[in-house]
């Protein structure tokens, strides 16, 4: 196997555990990677604004692949190194199809999301656990109506996102979301839905920072638990995902680690690179 020079990292349901915390077998793996000059980089489908100062502060953090793919950042030089983003037409189609269903949405514009009263005051209602409505609420401006907020705009818009409690509905919402050609559907979570640009993916946002950096891909290493981790997990030099990970995912993988809540982080790092 290739000497590992980049380690991707899915967030939620890999990286962290379900109370939204590193374990400190996972830091501590992590930090002797940095020692051996290997990056550390959160990919993940929050924007930049959105990644924990628990992941940041971890040595060897600096660069991020962040929506999904749709915009891969130097966060010390608060510079851009890629994106791919949707535009205002084809993210008002996604939001007309989204009000015809009890569902919540919103929009990251500029690394930041914006939402209405009418969705955080009834985030219980859309399936949303007690830690992702503290995340959304950290990470959300709030405008009388996102639409009207969005025709506004002179700027694309980085991504949008449906919430909703009723698998059956959300089956629905995906089905006319099909229709609409030019964005990506994925999901990171059993009651959500996320809509980025054609093209927009871990797995390029990978490619993309790997290029940059001038690392070869077969010297990178992915770790993720979900839909939105695919393309990540394909394109890596080695693709891992974690027990707690989706069947399909662990298909397609090149090896199954513990679980998020077991750092199952640690324990592929220990396997293939601190030995």
């Amino acid at each position: 196997m290739a000497e590992i020079k980049l380690i991707a990292l899915d967030l939620d349901g890999t990286l962290l555990n379900e109370n939204k915390e590193v374990p400190f077998e996972n830091e501590v793996a992590l930090r002797e990677c940095a020692v051996r000059g290997i990056y550390i980089v959160p990919a993940t489908g929050r924007t930049a604004y959105g990644i924990p100062d628990i992941v940041k502060d971890i040595p060897g953090v600096r660069y991020a692949i962040t929506i999904n793919g749709g915009k891969v950042v130097d966060m010390a030089e608060n510079k851009v190194i890629s994106s791919c983003f949707l535009t205002k037409e084809k993210t008002l189609e996604v939001m007309e199809i989204a009000e015809h269903f009890s569902a919540m949405y919103d929009a990251y514009v500029g690394d930041r999301g914006v939402s209405e009263e009418r969705f955080l005051n009834h985030m219980e209602d859309y399936g949303l656990t007690p830690g992702i409505q503290q995340l959304i609420r950290k990470t959300r401006i709030c405008y009388p109506s996102i639409t009207e907020h969005i025709k506004k705009l002179d700027c694309p818009v980085d991504k949008v996102t449906i919430f909703v409690k009723d698998p059956s509905i959300k089956a629905q919402i995906r089905e006319r979301l099909n229709q609409v050609e030019g964005i990506l559907i994925s999901s990171s979570l059993a009651c959500n839905l996320e809509i980025n640009a054609e093209g927009a993916t871990k797995g390029a946002g990978l490619l993309e920072l790997a290029q940059f950096l001038k690392i070869p891909r077969e010297q990178t290493m992915a770790f993720g638990d979900g839909e939105n981790d695919i393309s990540m997990i394909k394109e890596a030099g080695l693709g891992i995902v974690m027990e707690n990970g989706a069947p399909f995912l662990k298909k397609i993988a090149d090896y199954v680690t513990a679980s998020n809540e077991d750092a199952g982080v640690a324990a592929a790092i220990k396997a293939f690179i601190l030995g």
